[in-house]
């Protein structure tokens, strides 16, 4: 594969989207994927408006056409009216993983009330296993903690690729595995 292993990054934003101001959660979860991750990845971009259907369009043209194996998504999770980036979510996952969105908030209420607002969600669309997440760069880190030690071994189970995490950073889950070290 050239490159390495494929990962979407999409960042859902009317205002980013339309240059207004910088995006910040999109760089935030490649930075944290340069971290993190030990195996060849490359980035598959986008940062578009909140728009439901563009959401879908762009989740599926990753998952389906870029062969992505992981798509993250930022931003478009709260209860305003133009937060339609789970709904989109929604709309093309074929597997719901309420799991993911469940331990975010989880996770997040420990820090600040108001995250009881977000509506992170989880899927699987064919190989590709989808994450949403909040919008801010500290929230993105905090969410990616808790749920990356279970995000290699979910895309083992979908037959994707072999995912590696830095245990130095992030201490990968198989069952069966003896940690390294």
């Amino acid at each position: 594969m050239d490159g390495g292993i494929r990962i979407g990054i999409v960042t859902v934003s009317d205002r980013a989207s339309a240059g207004i101001y910088e995006d910040e959660g999109g760089p935030a979860i490649k930075a944290y994927f340069a971290k993190a991750l030990s195996s060849p990845w490359m980035p598959v971009a986008r940062v578009i408006p909140d728009d439901r259907a563009l959401i879908a369009k762009t989740l599926i043209e990753l998952a389906d056409q870029e062969g992505c194996c992981l798509i993250v998504t930022t931003g478009g999770t709260g209860p305003a009216p133009r937060d339609v980036t789970p709904e989109a979510t929604e709309d093309v996952v074929e597997k719901p993983m309420p799991g993911f969105g469940e331990l975010m908030r989880q996770v997040s209420l420990a820090k600040v009330p108001t995250a009881i607002l977000s509506r992170q969600t989880a899927g699987i669309r064919g190989r590709c296993l989808i994450v949403n997440l909040p919008g801010r760069p500290r929230a993105i880190a905090e969410c990616l903690d808790a749920v990356m030690p279970a995000v290699p071994y979910c895309i083992d189970l979908i037959e994707g690729p072999y995912l590696e995490t830095d245990p130095a950073v992030i201490l990968a889950f198989r069952p069966g595995q003896k940690p390294k070290g």
